[in-house]
């Protein structure tokens, strides 16, 4: 079976685990996911059976949309309460200064990651390794919050949503936001809204022609060249510029590269649905 769809994923498991129920409720063996959600984390996980997470790196999911609750007084070096040490108590805040510091952490933002965090550090996960108690040294990265906005604020609990840039964690923003209001800060809550243009509909299985970021070409000659795999030529692309492109085949795609040596597949004959 092959499938693409957007799955939900609850607070309190991992994205593994998750997997592996899809897995048995489908009864494939071949499954995968993209953007590892954390176990406390909840939301939308773009999920694909058989041959389609080949497609992963070609779909359009950005920007991305979070729902989180920032604790503020909570102190915790995983940045959320799963790690909370300390709390203290912060005196109330005027919820026009809460928006105001919200507001200003539109842009580019640049920081460094919470070393509990599932950015590959020589091989492994930077939070397998601070579970370990070795030191976790992280390069500052630099990420684009499109917007931001309050939901609510019932103190000490601050509630917003943050539309970023891929690669964005929302960890470190919440982190952020305390500190310019004065405090500590961890979440208590995290929800990924959406991812690009996927949102959650029930597994509903997704038309992979509507969901590539790739520009589409057209093939003018003969079409049974890509059923076959043959060598195809430039000049019968609507299209010859370099660059890389998909094929709509009418029940499948391809996804061929245009270069100086001409060109190449890189996926053929994926099924559209």
């Amino acid at each position: 079976m092959n499938r693409l769809f957007v799955a939900y994923k609850p607070s309190g498991i991992s994205s593994n685990q998750l997997l592996g129920r899809i897995k048995r409720r489908y009864k494939v063996k071949k499954a995968g996911y993209s953007g590892t959600l954390d176990p406390f984390a909840k939301g939308v996980l773009i999920v694909a059976l058989g041959n389609h997470g080949r497609l992963f790196r070609f779909l359009d999911k950005t920007p991305k949309r979070y729902r989180a609750t920032l604790w503020l007084g909570a102190s915790s070096p995983t940045l959320d309460i799963e790690g909370i040490e300390t709390i203290r108590e912060v005196p109330l805040l005027d919820e026009s200064r809460v928006r105001d510091v919200l507001r200003s952490m539109i842009g580019e933002l640049t920081y460094t990651p919470p070393s509990y965090s599932a950015k590959h550090v020589d091989g492994k996960r930077a939070y397998e390794l601070a579970r370990e108690g070795k030191e976790v040294e992280l390069r500052p990265v630099t990420s684009t919050i499109h917007d931001i906005t309050l939901v609510h604020y019932a103190h000490p609990f601050v509630t917003f949503e943050a539309t970023v840039s891929e690669g964005t964690y929302i960890r470190s923003l919440g982190f952020l936001v305390a500190r310019a209001l004065g405090c500590d800060g961890a979440l208590s809550a995290l929800e990924r809204l959406n991812e690009g243009q996927f949102v959650f509909e029930n597994e509903k299985p997704l038309d992979v022609k509507t969901c590539l970021s790739l520009p589409k070409n057209r093939y003018n000659g003969d079409t049974t060249a890509i059923v076959l795999g043959q060598k195809l030529s430039r000049n019968d692309f609507e299209c010859s510029e370099n660059g890389t492109y998909w094929i709509d085949n009418g029940e499948t795609i391809s996804v061929v590269e245009i270069d100086d040596d001409g060109v190449h597949y890189i996926l053929n004959k994926v099924e559209a649905c």
